[in-house]
This record gives structure tokens, sequence and C-alpha cells, in this order.
């Protein structure tokens, strides 16, 4: 009898060897969020397992993520104070600059990430300084390199801006050179997209927006071609490594940029992404699990090289427990 393909499934000896695509840990870039202030372990409601801390309760959470042999974590801040411009990021004594000496100094094999934007430090969500009710790109560029540059004084590792403003990446990478910054990479937010996945990231970080929305900077969810544009134009700027946020229903932006670009590609495995399959699997609807692996699998075969995701703790527990 004729044999078909069917002869790679037999067992999961044969499967094995004929896998095309393998999720490792070292793949997976962990978000944490830090809060200003003590005593804080905040649950986020819509985003079970994953906590707000503040600098003094953290500790317990980077050891096990650097037990599971997670290389690399991006952290979000959320101050106290807030203002039209979101003066706080730049400040030295800030919470994001704070947590960055912390942590290289009790982690030091932690690889930290800093996100580079405003909406957490605003007091009106949105991701730069507003100018007739928009934000204004010219004005938020100057205060992006005051931000970029505190960061790299405190010693992160990576830094990535994640507002869209245009040539943001030009400038930071200006202005990390000048100060003697040149080994700091970017990882571009190249592409991402005016998304409805966000929402729970923004009860993680206080950064909704007061008014309107954030379709005049960030791209449009009908948009493909715009997406090599962006990202040409990030590397043209200097960016080390692109990204696509969101990362699940954008898997074919993902293999475009992986296809036409020959630097490492990351995507974000977003907060809505993951609340689903929380929600679902709690409801037995899903195997959470299985899904959460199958999801993180399909970023990983579309191209992905790096995976920003909540799931990075438990995934790596997960492949631990295959090995």
């Amino acid at each position: 009898m004729e044999e078909g393909l069917r002869a790679y499934r037999k067992t999961e000896e044969i499967r094995k060897k004929n896998r095309e695509t393998t999720l490792k840990t070292s793949d997976f870039i962990y978000p944490i969020f830090i809060e200003e202030g003590n005593n804080i372990k905040k649950e986020i409601v819509s985003m079970p397992g994953i906590y707000r801390f503040s600098l003094d309760q953290v500790d317990a959470e980077l050891k096990e993520v650097v037990e599971l042999e997670i290389p690399s974590i991006i952290l979000f801040g959320i101050p106290k104070h807030k203002d039209e411009e979101g003066s706080e990021s730049w400040n030295e004594n800030g919470i994001i600059q704070r947590s960055i000496k912390h942590i290289k100094k009790n982690f030091p094999t932690l690889k930290v990430i800093a996100d580079v934007c405003f909406c957490e430090y605003t007091n009106h969500g949105h991701c730069g300084v507003l100018k007739n009710n928009d934000v204004d790109n010219t004005l938020t560029l100057i205060n992006l390199r005051k931000q970029v540059l505190a960061q790299a004084k405190a010693g992160v590792d990576m830094v990535a801006p994640s507002g869209m403003m245009d040539f943001a990446v030009r400038e930071i990478r200006e202005e990390l050179d000048k100060n003697g910054f040149q080994h700091i990479p970017i990882m571009g937010y190249s592409v991402k997209y005016a998304s409805a996945y966000y929402g729970p990231f923004r009860d993680a970080a206080d950064s909704t927006p007061s008014f309107g929305d954030r379709k005049t900077y960030q791209m449009d969810t009908a948009n493909r071609m715009e997406a090599i544009k962006e990202s040409q134009a990030d590397l043209n700027e200097g960016a080390a490594i692109l990204m696509v946020k969101p990362a699940l229903s954008y898997l074919d932006i993902i293999r475009d940029l992986k296809n036409k670009f020959s630097v490492p590609i990351a995507a974000y495995n977003v907060s809505g992404e993951y609340a689903m399959i929380k929600a679902a699997g709690k409801n037995g609807w899903i195997d959470e699990s299985k899904v959460m692996m199958e999801t993180l699998l399909s970023i990983k075969r579309a191209g992905a090289d790096f995976i920003l995701t909540y799931f990075a703790k438990e995934a790596a527990k997960q492949l631990r427990n295959n090995q």
C-alpha cells in the first residue's frame, strides 16, 4: 500500500523529529508592571495571574523569572504624579529609573528592556504632548529624548519606543549615541495597530485616554503594505529589532516582515489575547494550557524571533515539564 504524509505523524517520536517549529523559553520577553508606592501586589482583574507590583514587592516575581530561565523582561511604570507632558518619565528618581537600577543590581543576568512612551505618565492618557487635541509629533520627540536618556543612565539594556511617533527611532538613536550609549539597541514598535485588543493593558497601566482614541498615530487595522513602510523607516533610522503588535490577529504581518527583513522580528501577544484565553479556560470552554501553547507556537511559526507575552512564566513551566 502506498504511504502518504501520515507516515510522518504515526508516533510522538516521529512527530517531534519532523517538527518544523519549536518554542523555547529563550523566545520569551515577560512584561512587568511596577507601580510607585509601597507594599503593592495588586492583581489586574482583566488579566488573571498578572500583577502590579511596587518596587519593594517585585523581587519574588523577578526571582521566579530568573529561575525559569526567561532571559528578558520589559518594564512598564505607573507613577504617582502625572502631568500634561509626562515629565515623571524622565525623572532620574522616577519609578522606571529606580526599577532599572534595582533589577540590574540584584538580578544582573536579566536583560531589562524599557518601554519608551508617555501614556502611563500623562494626565490625559495619550502618548505625547497634546496640541489642538492631538499628539504633536515634534514636541513629543523632544521629550522622548529626555526619557530615553534617563533610562540609559539608569542602566537599561534595550529601549522600546511604543508611541508610533514619526522619526522616534532616529531621535532616540541620536540621543543615545551622542551621550555614549551606542551599545544600547532599539526595539521599535514598528507596526503597532490601533487595536481593540489593548483593553486590559489600559487597566494594568492606567493609560486609558481621557478623550478620543489613538488612531491618528497608531496604524489602521486594515493596512498591510503600510507595515512594510513603517518597518523600513525604523530600520533606516537605526532600529535593531522590529515588532508587530498585536500578534495573533496580525500573523500575516509578522510573516511579511520576516520575509522582507534580515533583522530579528518581535511580536507582542497582547493583553486582550491573554485575557480571552484566560476567560475561556476559566469557563471550561477550552483547554487553556494547550490553547496557550498553540497560540505561542503560531506566533513563532509566523516568523517571530521574540514573543512578548504574559504567558511567559506558564509557558516556560510547561516547556520544562515536557522535556
